[in-house]
């Protein structure tokens, strides 16, 4: 699987910045620099993880003053000799040393390369090396720490504790049946079940953080939902930090729904606003209202913006039946006026037991409380990820569930007190299934594939 070639790309964002980066990586990475760079000594003869000044020369022309950066394997990201050329960051010159490393006998990497070649080396397993592209794309400090604690091993950890312990028991099952005379088995079941038991525990404990690891990864999928003129769009812009949404006195303004990421207290919330509901008989308004229904009966979360101003009516009771069930956040928004609907009276109208604020997007009050609400909804307390792992892939997830089912089965068959060989068959596709997480039982199609979604020159 391992493709032996040299290779290189651009590791820095295209665009015009103070520094670019160039990398090359493999077997001919210093014969290759030894080519283009002219400095005080060929950088073939260079210390590891040393800085050296020159220029990339391109025949006889000079593209950039350059530092290059020379790591010997296997102490490197891939494992394997690497060469990185710092350059002037303009979008041209960064392109010219690349197509001069290219020229000179690199081939340019595909998307991934560089960290799948640090997998196939041995560098990470598969868990860290999705955690690279987690790192990059993390949108928020949450998914940060995450991230970065999965790429030191936090995944791998707890998957190779319990893939050890399974193994363990596989191994002494078989030697068992194949030795009989020698090795017992009886009441092996009792024993065994007792040692899966945290296996069982941790696992689903795993499984279930996927719900908040998507969510921190993501971001909240959260629809405002309110009747017209409750403050919807108002909202939406005080959140977003700009005139997002049209508002204006006139009812129905909102007709189709309004998307914006936005972040808040360390979470992203990819925020709808949608049309106020309402029964109308105008066709486009209408249009717009099924669409809140529909956003809604999706959504992680609704905050369903009730008008103190006014009293409540069939478009608030309507609102009530759609969030039945959900979860819900209730803004009694224009706190600045002169109340006529109190947050005693709206607590009684809920169906459910809703955390209710009151908060004025006019004067930008209530948004804290707002903001500290959220966290205490979606997140267990100030998460550290020193120790708790959150899981943010899916198919890690997907792979955690095909290994808890093989254990319930285990489960079964000591219950039902079935044949010893019943117990490995299904270890062993729980040990399988874990394996699949760290890379070690998964084929060549698949690494393709998840490399394939990683950026060039990573």
């Amino acid at each position: 699987m391992l493709n032996k070639e040299t290779i290189a790309a651009i590791s820095t964002g295209m665009s015009n910045s103070g520094i670019g980066i160039v990398r090359i990586s493999g077997d001919d990475a210093f014969q290759i620099i030894d080519r283009i760079y002219k400095g005080k000594k060929k950088l073939s003869e260079a210390d590891s993880h040393t800085i050296h000044y020159g220029f990339i020369k391109d025949g006889g022309e000079t593209v950039d003053e350059v530092l290059v950066s020379v790591m010997r394997a296997p102490r490197t990201f891939t494992g394997e000799d690497t060469v990185e050329i710092n350059c002037h960051g303009g979008v041209y010159v960064v392109q010219r040393v690349l197509e001069t490393v290219l020229k000179n006998g690199a081939r340019p990497a595909e998307p991934g390369e560089f960290t799948k070649r640090a997998f196939l080396n041995g560098k990470m397993d598969l868990s860290q090396a999705e955690a690279v592209i987690d790192v990059i794309t993390s949108k928020n400090e949450y998914a940060l720490q995450s991230s970065v604690s999965q790429l030191r091993g936090s995944v791998k950890k707890k998957i190779e504790t319990m893939r050890e312990t399974l193994l363990y028991h596989t191994a002494f099952i078989e030697t068992a049946l194949d030795d009989p005379e020698h090795i017992s088995v009886d009441g092996y079941g009792e024993t065994l079940e007792k040692e899966l038991i945290p296996i069982r525990e941790e696992l689903k404990k795993l499984i279930d953080s996927a719900g908040n690891g998507r969510i921190i990864k993501e971001g909240i999928q959260t629809v405002i939902l309110g009747k017209p003129n409750a403050g919807k769009s108002s909202l939406l812009n005080v959140l977003s930090g700009r005139e997002r949404a049209i508002v204006t006195e006139i009812e129905g303004t909102t007709r189709d729904v309004l998307e914006e990421q936005i972040h808040l207290n360390g979470l992203n919330l990819n925020m709808i606003d949608t049309a106020g509901i309402r029964q109308t008989e105008d066709v486009v308004e209408k249009i717009g209202v099924e669409k809140a229904r529909e956003y809604a009966e999706s959504a992680d979360l609704i905050i369903y913006v009730a008008d103190a101003s006014r009293k409540l009516d069939e478009n608030d009771r309507e609102i009530v039946q759609i969030i039945a069930g959900k979860k819900v956040v209730v803004l009694l928004n224009k706190s600045d006026l002169e109340p006529v609907l109190t947050r005693e009276e709206l607590g009684i109208f809920l169906e459910d037991e809703f955390p209710v604020i009151e908060v004025s997007a006019k004067e930008e009050k209530g948004i804290r409380e707002l903001e500290q609400q959220l966290k205490t909804m979606f997140l267990s307390g100030d998460l550290s990820f020193n120790d708790e792992v959150m899981i943010t892939n899916m198919r890690q997830k997907s792979a955690l569930q095909d290994a808890y089912m093989s254990l319930r089965k285990v489960q079964e068959s000591i219950e039902d007190q079935m044949p010893e060989d019943f117990y490995s068959i299904d270890l062993m596709d729980a040990y399988e299934a874990l394996g699949s997480i760290t890379g070690e039982t998964i084929g060549e199609d698949l690494v393709n594939e998840i490399f394939s979604k990683f950026c060039m020159g990573k």
